[in-house]
This record gives structure tokens, C-alpha cells and sequence, in this order.
């Protein structure tokens, strides 16, 4: 999902408009405020909390995401297609009563994102054959009885040499550690704040353009989850939410140019770049993912 501007955390107003900071107004009313605090998120933000029916109508729909995941590493070596990876999945999906939500989104024409070496994301399955030491992102977002759940994992094709192995296990850690900002009291700018904090000291990079974002109802829906950022800023978490976090990390400079499919974005320099998403529960007392891996 595309970045766009929307504020609001410990700093920004509060958002049950008494003109005051969040942190001198309801952050220091404790629980008592967190009805307000909802029904204002809802009203002002757009942003749609989970009822535990609709939680678990998502989990359902990440059981389906992981074991397309699970069969797509399955079938990744060197001398397959991109496209068979696709249909397999597309099969897979419709087979288990889900539909694949890429599929005719916003004019994508296949059912899973494919995403090789210097593709950042959005890469279209076609009749590229697979290498050895290819790494290969694969996005799915199954819906199922009306419920989205996202997630994305990259893989090896064959043997991958050392800066395959780096940007992998970077970008993994990355996911790691953004998960572990999810709280109630934490906000959005904490998650990216994490992330972009590792990255970079790995020597690292982290794409800007395209951003986790809140999902369940729909494919995409606020909040939007940057993975860069300062501690503080953005959405407070409160119970209820669920979003991706799906780090975009690149070997070399974070900079990117979208390919005349209008779809298709890749590193300006030619180096290689991973992801991983997983869709996130804000509970009570932390976080569970309803996509776990």
C-alpha cells in the first residue's frame, strides 16, 4: 500500500477533543478513556476495530495465507515459473473457498504478487524462470467468508550466495522487531522506529513508498503502518486494531522506480530487496498475529 500523510499519537491532539495533547489528556486517564478514544479513532480516522467474531473469521483466512505460503516454498527451485507458482496458489485458494483478493485489484491481473531479487513488490507472475540463488517473494491475501487476512514471505531458489542470505535474515529481524513494539500505548511511530533502526544498522535501507496498513474488512484500511520513522508519532494501538507490518528492506540505497506494467517496483541500483508481512491483533496486553510464522 502507498503512503500518504495521517498523524496522531502522544504529541498530536487528543482525539476526544478536548484541545489538549494526548499525552496531557486521556494518556494519563488510563482504561477508562479507551471507549472514547475508539469511538473517535472511529469516527474521525475511519479506522475499524475487530469484534472477537471478526478476529476469528480472519485467523481462518491466515490459515489458508500460511499454507499457500508453505506450498508456494514448496514448489520454488530453479527451472519453475512464476506463473505456475501463480496458478498453483490461484488453485489452492479457490479450492479451500477463499478468494484470491489481488486477482483484478485495481486492474492486477493475477491472484499473488511474485516479487524476484531487485523487486521490491508487486512483481507479476509471468513465464520468468527461476534461478539458482534467486530470492523470491510471494504475497498472498486470501478473503474468506468476507474476511482479508495479508501476509508474505521470501524464499531461496537453490542455493543463495551471502548478500541473499544478509538481506533475508535482515528484513526477517526487521518484521521481529517491529512486532514487538505492538501494544496498547504504543503507537504506529514506534513500530517504524524499530524497524528503520535495525535496518540501518545492518547497513540497510528501508523502502518508504509502500507501507503496512490496516486490514479485515477490506484489503487495505487506515491505519497505514510505516516502517521508518520516530518513536511517538503516528496512531496510538488501541485493543481491537488489525494491520500488517510487511517491512520492505534493500541491500543498497532505499530509492525505487515502478516498471511501465505500472505494477512492478524495483530498486534504482539493482540490488536486492526482501519482505515480510504478517497481519497483527492489538489485544489487551500486547499483540497476536493471525498470520503466524
Amino acid at each position: 500500500m502507498k503512503t500518504k500523510s495521517d498523524k496522531i499519537g502522544r504529541n498530536s491532539l487528543c482525539p476526544c477533543g478536548s484541545g489538549l495533547k494526548y499525552k496531557k489528556c486521556c494518556a494519563s486517564k488510563g482504561v477508562s478513556s479507551l471507549p472514547v478514544l475508539k469511538s473517535e479513532y472511529s469516527r474521525k480516522y475511519k479506522i475499524r476495530f475487530k469484534s472477537p467474531e471478526d478476529v476469528e473469521g480472519i485467523r481462518k483466512a491466515g490459515r489458508i495465507a500460511l499454507d499457500a505460503l508453505d506450498l508456494a516454498e514448496s514448489m520454488i527451485r530453479p527451472g519453475i515459473s512464476t506463473n505456475d507458482i501463480d496458478a498453483a496458489l490461484h488453485e489452492f485458494t479457490i479450492k479451500n473457498k477463499a478468494i484470491p483478493a489481488p486477482l483484478h485489484y485495481r486492474g492486477y491481473p493475477k491472484s499473488v504478487c511474485i516479487s524476484v531479487n531487485e523487486v521490491i513488490c508487486h512483481g507479476i507472475p509471468d513465464e520468468r524462470i527461476l534461478k539458482d540463488g534467486d530470492i523470491v517473494n510471494v504475497d498472498v491475501t486470501p478473503i474468506l467468508n468476507g474476511y482479508y487476512a495479508d501476509a508474505n514471505k521470501t524464499f531461496f531458489s537453490g542455493t543463495p550466495g551471502p548478500d541473499a542470505v544478509k538481506i533475508v535474515s535482515v528484513t526477517l529481524e526487521c518484521l521481529r522487531e517491529g512486532i514487538r513494539m505492538v501494544k496498547p500505548g504504543n503507537t504506529t511511530g514506534d513500530i517504524g522506529w524499530a524497524i528503520q533502526q535495525y535496518a540501518e544498522g545492518q547497513g540497510c535501507s528501508v523502502v518508504r513508498e509502500f507501507v503496512g496498513h490496516g486490514v479485515g474488512f477490506e484489503f487495505h484500511e487506515p491505519p497505514q503502518i510505516l516502517h521508518y520513522g520516530r518513536r511517538g508519532d503516528g496512531f496510538l494501538l488501541l485493543p481491537g486494531m488489525v494491520f500488517t507490518i510487511e517491512p520492505m528492506i534493500n541491500l543498497g540505497a532505499r530509492f525505487l522506480h515502478v516498471l511501465d506494467d505500472k505494477w512492478t517496483a524495483v530498486t534504482n541500483d539493482g540490488s536486492l530487496s526482501a519482505q515480510f508481512e504478517q497481519t497483527l491483533l492489538v489485544t489487551e496486553d500486547g499483540c497476536e498475529s493471525l498470520t503466524p510464522f
